[in-house]
């Protein structure tokens, strides 16, 4: 195993661990869009970290059936981040123009149902999708493991290259909405946020520049992406379903030795994989260190200090069970 890989099968990891930390406050808070953007980042990311350990020093097809779930993963996860981001824009605009503030079980459900066909609906379809272009089943990577392939024919750029971009202009618009919102609202912002028990101001703010972030990034890789494969990328015509999947079931295999001495192969597998544990570590940024993480923080120490025989009390943590103790040990 090469060091570069090493150091990115530990970062996936840790970042997984990091971003599933937040997933059940958020989840029991409804926050749909958060709950899409953890799921997909540390879905992708622990699918990243296994193949990486897996196929540490080998591009042998070990697991045929799981290389065909986690080269899909890979194809959605394009889409899903994008897609969540514009579930939390859609939201946030939605209260700062006091549209639709989630109050009665109907609306929340509502609510929810719309988020759901877009985080998980249209990665889902792109994944389903791709298969029209899927030249073969999949490739492996030494070091990577699977990944999947994509026939670089002209239909593939309407069904899987540019999907993400129309996903990142509607959430730009969005957030650019919802800041022109709360400018005409100032005044009445706070009373708007009241209104709704599982936001505040600062996680309002925090939602809208996780949401941009990723906007802002995922336009311009996206045409990035467009244009490396329009021109340094042969691309093949379409002729016929039947020529696009000939011998659909190869499994190509690619040594490190072989694939990294190509540029733009080295190039975009490591960027696909790097830019999700950007993006999760982007998340716990904003999310691992705020007020109602310290709040969990402190309710999952308590609780694992009283399993261990230590009972909290404000400020300093005593030694013991029931009403004995035999000292007192600070809090930082």
């Amino acid at each position: 195993m090469s060091v570069v890989n090493t150091v990115f099968s530990v970062f996936s990891f840790i970042t997984f661990i990091l971003v599933c930390i937040p997933f059940p406050w958020h989840l029991e808070a409804w926050n749909t869009g958060t709950c899409l953007y953890m799921f997909w980042t540390a879905l992708a990311l622990l699918s990243f970290f296994i193949n990486s350990v897996i196929w540490r020093d080998s591009a042998i097809n070990f697991a045929p059936v799981w290389c065909d779930i986690t080269s899909k993963i890979i194809i959605g996860i394009s889409v899903a981040i994008p897609a969540a981001s514009l579930c939390i824009n859609h939201r946030l605009y939605c209260i700062a123009a006091v549209r639709s503030v989630t109050r009665t079980k109907q609306e929340k459900y509502r609510a929810i149902m719309v988020d759901l066909a877009i985080g998980l609906g249209i990665p889902v379809l792109v994944m389903i999708l791709h298969y029209i272009v899927q030249g073969h089943r999949f490739n492996i990577f030494e070091e990577v493991g699977c990944y999947p392939f994509t026939y670089n024919t002209p239909p593939a750029f309407f069904l899987v290259y540019m999907v993400p971009i129309p996903i990142g202009l509607t959430s730009g618009a969005y957030s650019i909405l919802s800041i022109i919102a709360f400018r005409k609202r100032h005044a009445e912002f706070k009373e708007i946020l009241s209104s709704n028990s599982n936001l505040n101001s600062n996680r309002f703010f925090r939602l809208m520049a996780l949401a941009g972030i990723e906007v802002a990034c995922c336009i311009p890789l996206s045409i990035a992406t467009i244009v490396l494969n329009a021109t340094r990328g042969e691309v093949r015509p379409w002729i016929s379903w039947e020529d696009t999947h000939y011998g659909f079931s190869r499994v190509d295999q690619f040594p490190a030795v072989l694939w990294r001495s190509n540029p733009n192969t080295n190039t975009g597998v490591e960027m696909t994989r790097w830019l999700v544990v950007v993006c999760g570590l982007i998340f716990f940024a904003f999310f691992g260190f705020a007020d109602e993480a310290q709040k969990h923080y402190k309710i999952a120490f308590a609780s694992v200090a009283k399993r261990v025989g230590y009972t909290t009390t404000s400020g300093t943590t005593k030694i013991g069970t029931g009403n004995t103790s035999s000292g007192y040990v600070p809090l930082f």
